[in-house]
């Protein structure tokens, strides 16, 4: 839950927008996010036209794409909630490893060189992949060993998004100078999707579309499918005023005056969600300002707005 500063008292008319959780079945479909459990096997993109198929959908696709053999947390936006899904690109990561050295090593040795390699790394992507190989820094937030057999080495990581999980493993191989690989990957977190938040498997899926299509009863579809606006839960917030709304939608950029509520976090060029009183998910951009600067300003532009999720004339038009 997060904690909203104050800058204006607004208040939501009723009549226009809609609690994401109170949404009517086939709109809460519509802009519905699924936390898949990604079975070892099919590709991401195999999952959206399952998933797709499933429940008769005209478009679905995937946050953060997973390898075939690499299991787990994999977002599935719904119609409307394609686009929301690509928020989660620059979100955080966590994956549980099973990492496997080619010689012996000792486990003193293999605890250093994992502390050694937490914090701030360099990593060159493999050559299968889809950025431009070139040296980056990436930051790794924690690198914790569970157990050690062997050779063989069982440890969670959790890092920013982009890093190579497999180029990790053979990194730390080539620090230790007898080679490592990656035997087993499952990522366990994405932002807010983790393995305890409604976590689907496509059996449970299938099931509860089946249950509301044939029993009426949409209940299991409700469990099964979240609001899109839990793709931004982990970006600072900003909340806006009714009548700030529609203009957003409409491709301006977020104005002081606007606001309603903010997060405490917001630095300057952060991406923030920009939300309605009701909760809904109006779009996202980069911060012009800082949590302190917005509270304090009186006009001027506080977001400069990049990506819109909400349709036009949701809310009426205050603007001209």
């Amino acid at each position: 839950m997060k904690d909203y500063l104050i800058k204006s008292n607004a208040e939501t008319n009723p009549e226009y927008g809609c609690n994401p959780y109170e949404r009517p079945i086939e709109e809460h479909i519509a802009k519905g996010i699924i936390n898949l459990d990604k079975p070892s096997g099919p590709t991401s993109h195999e999952i959206d036209s399952w998933i797709k198929r499933i429940l008769n959908l005209e478009k679905s696709g995937h946050g953060g794409t997973l390898d075939p053999k690499v299991t787990g947390i994999l977002p599935v936006g719904l119609n409307d909630a394609t686009r929301a899904i690509q928020l989660l690109l620059t979100a955080p990561k966590e994956y549980v490893c099973l990492l496997t050295f080619h010689q012996d090593v000792s486990q003193d040795r293999i605890h250093e060189v994992f502390e050694e390699f937490t914090g701030k790394i360099f990593q060159l992507p493999p050559v299968k992949s889809a950025v431009k190989r070139e040296m980056r820094t990436r930051n790794i937030y924690y690198s914790t060993i569970y157990e050690i057999e062997g050779r063989d080495v069982l440890f969670r990581i959790g890092c920013e998004a982009g890093t190579y999980v497999r180029t990790y493993c053979h990194n730390i191989g080539e620090a230790l100078g007898v080679g490592s690989h990656m035997a087993e990957l499952r990522r366990t977190q994405i932002g807010f999707f983790n393995e305890k938040n409604h976590l689907m498997t496509l059996q449970d899926v299938t099931d509860a579309y089946h249950f509301w299509r044939e029993d009426g009863d949409e209940s299991f579809l409700r469990e099964a499918i979240m609001p899109m606006e839990r793709a931004a839960d982990y970006l600072p917030k900003i909340i806006v005023k009714d009548s700030a709304v529609d203009a957003i939608c409409h491709g301006a950029d977020l104005a002081c005056g606007g606001i309603a509520e903010l997060t405490g976090n917001i630095k300057k060029n952060d991406i923030v969600a920009i939300e309605t009183l009701k909760g809904e998910l109006i779009g996202a951009g980069h911060s012009l300002l800082t949590s302190n600067e917005i509270l304090e300003a009186d006009s001027g532009f506080a977001v400069n707005v990049s990506k819109v999720f909400m349709k036009p004339d949701t809310y009426p038009r205050f603007w001209k």
